[in-house]
Protein backbone atom coordinates (compact mmCIF):
# COMPACT_ATOMS: atom_id res chain seq x y z
CA UNK A 1 0.00 0.00 0.00
CA UNK A 2 1.31 3.76 -0.83
CA UNK A 3 2.39 6.12 1.74
CA UNK A 4 0.80 9.00 2.68
CA UNK A 5 3.89 10.87 0.98
CA UNK A 6 3.99 9.07 -2.01
CA UNK A 7 -0.38 9.87 -2.17
CA UNK A 8 0.07 13.73 -1.61
CA UNK A 9 3.03 13.87 -3.83
CA UNK A 10 0.61 12.08 -6.91
CA UNK A 11 -2.06 14.38 -5.53
CA UNK A 12 0.17 17.56 -6.35
CA UNK A 13 1.12 15.93 -9.63
CA UNK A 14 -2.11 15.14 -11.03
CA UNK A 15 -3.21 18.91 -9.93
CA UNK A 16 -0.36 20.23 -12.00
CA UNK A 17 -1.94 18.20 -14.79
CA UNK A 18 -5.39 19.14 -14.45
CA UNK A 19 -4.37 22.81 -13.88
CA UNK A 20 -1.96 22.31 -17.86
CA UNK A 21 -5.16 20.69 -19.69
CA UNK A 22 -7.54 22.96 -18.45
CA UNK A 23 -5.61 25.97 -20.11
CA UNK A 24 -5.22 24.12 -23.28
CA UNK A 25 -8.67 23.43 -23.58
CA UNK A 26 -9.56 27.10 -22.74
CA UNK A 27 -6.76 28.29 -25.73
CA UNK A 28 -8.01 25.28 -28.10
CA UNK A 29 -11.78 26.56 -27.50
CA UNK A 30 -10.37 30.33 -28.47
CA UNK A 31 -8.49 29.18 -31.85
CA UNK A 32 -11.60 26.80 -32.53
CA UNK A 33 -13.73 30.17 -32.68
CA UNK A 34 -11.34 31.32 -35.19
CA UNK A 35 -10.94 28.65 -37.46
CA UNK A 36 -14.55 27.56 -37.00
CA UNK A 37 -15.17 30.55 -38.58
CA UNK A 38 -12.78 30.78 -41.50
CA UNK A 39 -14.17 26.94 -42.53
CA UNK A 40 -17.52 28.32 -42.66
CA UNK A 41 -16.73 31.01 -44.85
CA UNK A 42 -14.54 28.93 -46.83
CA UNK A 43 -17.46 26.56 -47.90
CA UNK A 44 -20.08 28.69 -49.68
CA UNK A 45 -17.48 30.65 -51.62
CA UNK A 46 -15.87 27.54 -53.04
CA UNK A 47 -19.36 26.31 -53.88
CA UNK A 48 -20.40 29.76 -55.41
CA UNK A 49 -17.08 29.48 -57.67
CA UNK A 50 -18.29 25.58 -58.52
CA UNK A 51 -22.00 27.39 -59.54
CA UNK A 52 -19.84 30.06 -61.54
CA UNK A 53 -17.41 27.48 -63.60
CA UNK A 54 -21.32 25.74 -64.40
CA UNK A 55 -22.76 29.14 -65.64
CA UNK A 56 -19.56 29.68 -67.66
CA UNK A 57 -19.81 26.46 -69.38
CA UNK A 58 -23.16 26.92 -70.55
CA UNK A 59 -21.79 29.97 -72.12
CA UNK A 60 -18.82 28.77 -73.73
CA UNK A 61 -17.90 26.75 -76.59
CA UNK A 62 -18.66 23.62 -76.90
CA UNK A 63 -14.37 23.27 -77.49
CA UNK A 64 -14.00 23.92 -73.92
CA UNK A 65 -10.55 22.97 -72.60
CA UNK A 66 -8.13 23.52 -69.88
CA UNK A 67 -5.73 21.99 -68.58
CA UNK A 68 -6.82 21.27 -65.13
CA UNK A 69 -9.64 18.88 -67.23
CA UNK A 70 -7.07 16.95 -68.84
CA UNK A 71 -7.62 12.89 -68.53
CA UNK A 72 -4.21 11.24 -68.84
CA UNK A 73 -3.29 7.39 -68.34
CA UNK A 74 -2.49 7.31 -64.63
CA UNK A 75 1.05 6.19 -64.49
CA UNK A 76 1.33 8.60 -61.29
CA UNK A 77 -0.61 8.97 -58.81
CA UNK A 78 0.19 11.55 -55.46
CA UNK A 79 -1.50 11.53 -52.07
CA UNK A 80 -1.88 15.70 -49.99
CA UNK A 81 -2.45 14.40 -46.75
CA UNK A 82 -2.96 16.99 -43.58
CA UNK A 83 -2.56 16.44 -40.01
CA UNK A 84 -1.67 18.72 -37.53
CA UNK A 85 1.60 20.07 -36.42
CA UNK A 86 1.19 19.47 -32.63
CA UNK A 87 -0.12 16.28 -30.77
CA UNK A 88 -2.78 15.78 -27.75
CA UNK A 89 -6.18 15.96 -29.77
CA UNK A 90 -7.36 12.35 -29.60
CA UNK A 91 -7.13 10.07 -32.49
CA UNK A 92 -7.53 13.23 -35.00
CA UNK A 93 -4.02 12.24 -36.70
CA UNK A 94 -4.36 8.10 -35.89
CA UNK A 95 -7.63 8.49 -37.84
CA UNK A 96 -6.17 10.28 -40.86
CA UNK A 97 -2.95 8.33 -41.20
CA UNK A 98 -5.11 5.20 -40.81
CA UNK A 99 -7.08 6.44 -43.80
CA UNK A 100 -3.92 7.51 -45.81
CA UNK A 101 -3.06 3.78 -45.12
CA UNK A 102 -5.73 2.31 -46.26
CA UNK A 103 -5.63 4.01 -49.59
CA UNK A 104 -1.79 3.39 -50.07
CA UNK A 105 -2.09 -0.41 -49.32
CA UNK A 106 -4.23 -1.02 -52.74
CA UNK A 107 -0.79 1.14 -54.63
CA UNK A 108 2.05 0.14 -55.95
CA UNK A 109 5.21 2.19 -54.14
CA UNK A 110 6.26 3.15 -57.49
CA UNK A 111 3.17 4.71 -58.37
CA UNK A 112 2.33 6.98 -55.65
CA UNK A 113 4.32 9.61 -53.97
CA UNK A 114 3.24 11.33 -50.64
CA UNK A 115 2.73 15.14 -50.27
CA UNK A 116 2.55 16.06 -46.13
CA UNK A 117 1.15 18.89 -44.38
CA UNK A 118 2.12 19.07 -41.25
CA UNK A 119 4.20 17.37 -38.54
CA UNK A 120 2.39 14.47 -36.97
CA UNK A 121 2.00 12.70 -40.91
CA UNK A 122 5.81 13.39 -42.20
CA UNK A 123 7.09 11.96 -38.80
CA UNK A 124 4.90 8.92 -39.34
CA UNK A 125 5.60 8.38 -43.07
CA UNK A 126 9.33 9.47 -43.90
CA UNK A 127 10.54 6.55 -42.03
CA UNK A 128 8.21 3.87 -44.35
CA UNK A 129 8.64 2.50 -47.68
CA UNK A 130 6.19 5.42 -49.78
CA UNK A 131 7.91 8.44 -50.66
CA UNK A 132 7.55 12.12 -49.07
CA UNK A 133 8.22 14.12 -52.06
CA UNK A 134 7.48 17.51 -50.06
CA UNK A 135 6.42 18.51 -46.57
CA UNK A 136 4.75 21.61 -45.18
CA UNK A 137 5.28 21.52 -41.48
CA UNK A 138 4.78 24.89 -40.19
CA UNK A 139 1.12 25.75 -40.53
CA UNK A 140 0.43 25.04 -36.60
CA UNK A 141 -3.09 25.11 -36.74
CA UNK A 142 -3.43 28.68 -38.54
CA UNK A 143 -4.81 29.94 -41.82
CA UNK A 144 -1.54 31.15 -43.71
CA UNK A 145 -2.43 32.13 -47.32
CA UNK A 146 1.30 32.22 -48.19
CA UNK A 147 2.13 29.17 -47.73
CA UNK A 148 -1.47 27.70 -49.24
CA UNK A 149 -0.29 29.64 -52.28
CA UNK A 150 2.76 27.76 -52.16
CA UNK A 151 1.25 24.66 -51.55
CA UNK A 152 -1.27 24.25 -54.47
CA UNK A 153 1.48 26.31 -57.03
CA UNK A 154 3.52 23.41 -56.35
CA UNK A 155 0.98 20.85 -56.72
CA UNK A 156 -0.21 22.55 -60.21
CA UNK A 157 2.63 22.79 -61.28
CA UNK A 158 3.68 19.01 -60.83
CA UNK A 159 -0.29 18.21 -62.71
CA UNK A 160 0.51 20.87 -65.27
CA UNK A 161 4.25 19.68 -65.85
CA UNK A 162 2.93 15.36 -66.21
CA UNK A 163 5.23 14.61 -63.27
CA UNK A 164 2.00 13.47 -61.67
CA UNK A 165 -1.57 11.78 -63.37
CA UNK A 166 -3.86 12.36 -60.65
CA UNK A 167 -3.65 14.30 -56.88
CA UNK A 168 -5.92 13.52 -53.93
CA UNK A 169 -6.43 15.47 -50.77
CA UNK A 170 -7.07 13.32 -47.39
CA UNK A 171 -8.05 15.70 -44.59
CA UNK A 172 -10.40 15.84 -41.65
CA UNK A 173 -14.06 17.64 -42.76
CA UNK A 174 -15.22 20.04 -40.02
CA UNK A 175 -19.02 19.36 -39.61
CA UNK A 176 -19.26 20.34 -35.89
CA UNK A 177 -17.69 20.53 -32.58
CA UNK A 178 -18.34 16.94 -31.82
CA UNK A 179 -18.29 15.64 -35.36
CA UNK A 180 -15.23 15.59 -37.50
CA UNK A 181 -15.52 13.14 -40.94
CA UNK A 182 -11.80 11.79 -42.13
CA UNK A 183 -12.57 12.67 -46.22
CA UNK A 184 -10.47 11.71 -49.45
CA UNK A 185 -11.17 13.77 -52.42
CA UNK A 186 -9.95 14.15 -55.99
CA UNK A 187 -8.11 17.35 -56.15
CA UNK A 188 -6.91 17.24 -60.03
CA UNK A 189 -7.83 16.66 -62.25
CA UNK A 190 -10.84 18.54 -61.94
CA UNK A 191 -14.41 17.00 -62.96
CA UNK A 192 -15.47 19.49 -66.05
CA UNK A 193 -18.56 21.43 -64.53
CA UNK A 194 -22.11 20.48 -65.50
CA UNK A 195 -24.16 22.78 -67.50
CA UNK A 196 -26.20 25.21 -65.61
CA UNK A 197 -29.63 24.87 -65.25
CA UNK A 198 -30.07 28.64 -64.84
CA UNK A 199 -32.72 29.98 -67.86
CA UNK A 200 -30.54 33.50 -67.34
CA UNK A 201 -27.73 32.29 -67.57
CA UNK A 202 -28.16 32.20 -71.69
CA UNK A 203 -28.88 36.32 -71.57
CA UNK A 204 -25.36 36.67 -69.95
CA UNK A 205 -22.93 38.94 -71.95
CA UNK A 206 -19.77 37.53 -70.75
CA UNK A 207 -15.95 39.98 -71.51
CA UNK A 208 -13.70 38.94 -71.98
CA UNK A 209 -15.07 36.02 -73.68
CA UNK A 210 -15.88 32.57 -71.21
CA UNK A 211 -12.82 30.75 -72.33
CA UNK A 212 -10.82 33.41 -71.54
CA UNK A 213 -12.59 33.65 -68.06
CA UNK A 214 -12.23 30.24 -67.61
CA UNK A 215 -8.36 29.93 -67.72
CA UNK A 216 -8.52 33.01 -65.36
CA UNK A 217 -10.78 31.62 -62.57
CA UNK A 218 -9.42 28.02 -62.31
CA UNK A 219 -6.49 28.26 -61.03
CA UNK A 220 -8.31 30.80 -58.26
CA UNK A 221 -10.66 27.49 -57.80
CA UNK A 222 -7.92 25.26 -57.30
CA UNK A 223 -6.93 27.27 -54.34
CA UNK A 224 -10.00 27.71 -53.03
CA UNK A 225 -10.65 24.28 -52.73
CA UNK A 226 -7.28 24.28 -50.93
CA UNK A 227 -7.64 26.82 -48.77
CA UNK A 228 -11.29 25.23 -47.97
CA UNK A 229 -9.40 21.28 -47.14
CA UNK A 230 -7.12 23.32 -44.63
CA UNK A 231 -9.64 25.20 -42.70
CA UNK A 232 -11.59 22.62 -42.25
CA UNK A 233 -8.53 20.64 -40.78
CA UNK A 234 -7.66 23.33 -39.24
CA UNK A 235 -11.12 23.57 -37.25
CA UNK A 236 -11.59 19.57 -36.74
CA UNK A 237 -7.77 19.70 -35.15
CA UNK A 238 -8.96 22.19 -32.42
CA UNK A 239 -12.60 20.75 -32.42
CA UNK A 240 -10.72 17.29 -31.09
CA UNK A 241 -8.20 19.09 -29.03
CA UNK A 242 -10.66 20.67 -26.94
CA UNK A 243 -12.56 17.75 -26.55
CA UNK A 244 -9.73 15.75 -25.56
CA UNK A 245 -8.31 18.26 -22.68
CA UNK A 246 -11.92 18.56 -21.57
CA UNK A 247 -12.04 14.72 -21.30
CA UNK A 248 -8.60 14.77 -19.57
CA UNK A 249 -9.62 17.71 -17.26
CA UNK A 250 -12.49 15.63 -16.29
CA UNK A 251 -10.50 12.39 -16.01
CA UNK A 252 -8.17 14.27 -13.56
CA UNK A 253 -10.94 15.56 -11.21
CA UNK A 254 -11.89 12.16 -10.94
CA UNK A 255 -8.30 10.54 -9.74
CA UNK A 256 -7.78 13.59 -7.26
CA UNK A 257 -11.24 12.61 -6.08
CA UNK A 258 -9.75 8.95 -5.37
CA UNK A 259 -6.65 9.85 -4.59
CA UNK A 260 -7.96 11.98 -1.51
CA UNK A 261 -10.01 9.33 -0.59
CA UNK A 262 -7.32 6.83 -0.39
CA UNK A 263 -5.32 9.34 1.30
CA UNK A 264 -8.26 10.12 3.79
CA UNK A 265 -8.50 6.24 4.21
CA UNK A 266 -4.57 5.37 4.58
CA UNK A 267 -4.77 8.65 6.75
CA UNK A 268 -7.35 7.55 9.53
CA UNK A 269 -5.26 3.79 9.38
CA UNK A 270 -2.15 5.26 10.80
CA UNK A 271 -4.34 7.46 13.19
CA UNK A 272 -5.79 4.52 14.60
CA UNK A 273 -2.49 2.31 14.61
CA UNK A 274 -0.84 4.75 16.39
CA UNK A 275 -3.81 4.79 18.93
CA UNK A 276 -4.05 1.45 19.71
CA UNK A 277 -0.59 1.23 20.47
CA UNK A 278 -0.79 4.51 22.94
CA UNK A 279 -3.61 1.95 24.23
CA UNK A 280 -1.42 -1.02 24.40
CA UNK A 281 1.61 0.90 26.33
CA UNK A 282 -0.76 2.21 29.10
CA UNK A 283 -2.12 -1.50 29.81
CA UNK A 284 1.09 -3.05 29.57
CA UNK A 285 2.53 -0.60 32.32
CA UNK A 286 -1.02 -1.50 35.02
CA UNK A 287 -0.32 -5.05 34.42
Amino acid sequence: MATLREIRKRIRSVISTRQITKAMKMVAAAKLRKAQMQAEQARPYAEKMAAMLGSLSAAATENLSHPFFEKREVKKQTLVLITSDRGLCGAFNSNLIRRAEHWLKDHDTDKVELVCVGKRGYQYFRRRRWNVIKSWNEFNGATNFAMSRDLVSFLTRRFLSGETDEIFFIYMQFHSVSKTVVTLEKYLNIDRPEHSDDKAAAVYIFEPSPDAIFADLLPRYALVRCQAALADSFASEHATRMMAMTMATTNAGEMIDHLTLQYNKARQAAITKELLEVVSGADAQKA
